[in-house]
């Protein structure tokens, strides 16, 4: 069973406890359904060292094998799809590296499992890129990056979506989390802050029939062959 603590420091000044693999699974089970799908999104907003996302994606990469074992393309197509799947915040540079590494190891002991003589190097590079862009060091509740010291930046956390398109291409769209969290909302006439003199009404558009905020990208990628998508830089 892995330590539910790091240190006492860590607990005293940032609340840093893990949670229990027992009581992951049995929340994991409650949303079954959605942990099962390949594409559906998960946003963990303090990942730690990935307890939460490991178990996540263990499960869509359980379903990509069900159905695409007998495919090595298949597979390796839709196993990158459910590694953009998942995205963790975390303020702890150490646990941030930690996430990425511990999610690109299951996918890679998977990959390596089901397509053994068939598994490319661009797959595995497109993976680590997308584990980069998508597990971030950042404070989730002022929703900015976070530096080394624990310190939070003026800039926001952005997190890429991706999306699987004409068969073989990824599209990525960057969005602000701060924008995102807006989404759903109707407009008031209160300026569009979040702990900062940024004014986010740039990135939002109104929903014609309904008056709610839309997310608008901040940069969009024209789509890539999903082997390729670190070429992104």
């Amino acid at each position: 069973m892995a330590k539910q603590v790091k240190s006492k420091q860590r607990v005293a000044e940032y609340g840093e406890v893990f949670t229990n693999e027992r009581e992951v699974k049995a929340m994991c089970d409650l949303v079954a359904q959605e942990c099962d799908r390949i594409d559906s999104r998960f946003l963990e907003p303090a990942c730690g060292n990935g307890n939460f996302l490991a178990e996540i994606l263990t499960r869509k990469l359980a379903t990509v094998k069900k159905l695409y074992k007998s495919n090595s393309y298949d597979y390796d197509r839709y196993s990158v799809l459910a590694v953009s799947s998942v995205y963790g915040i975390d303020i702890m540079q150490d646990n941030t590296e930690e996430c990425r590494k511990r999610l690109y190891g299951i996918w890679n002991k998977e990959y390596k499992s089901v397509c053994k003589k068939q598994c490319n190097d661009d797959t595995r590079k497109s993976v680590e890129y997308i584990l980069g862009k998508n597990i971030l060091c950042g404070n989730a509740l002022t929703l900015m990056c976070v530096d080394e010291n624990q310190e939070d930046t003026a800039v926001p956390i952005v997190f890429p979506e991706w999306s699987l398109v004409q068969y073989t291409k990824l599209k990525r769209r960057d969005f602000r989390l701060d924008v995102m969290l807006k989404v759903g909302e109707k407009p008031n006439n209160q300026k569009l802050l979040f702990d900062s003199d940024d004014d986010i009404s740039q990135y939002l558009s109104q929903n014609p029939v309904t008056g709610e905020y839309m997310a608008e990208p901040m940069c969009e990628y024209p789509p890539i062959n999903y082997r390729r998508i670190w070429e992104n830089g």
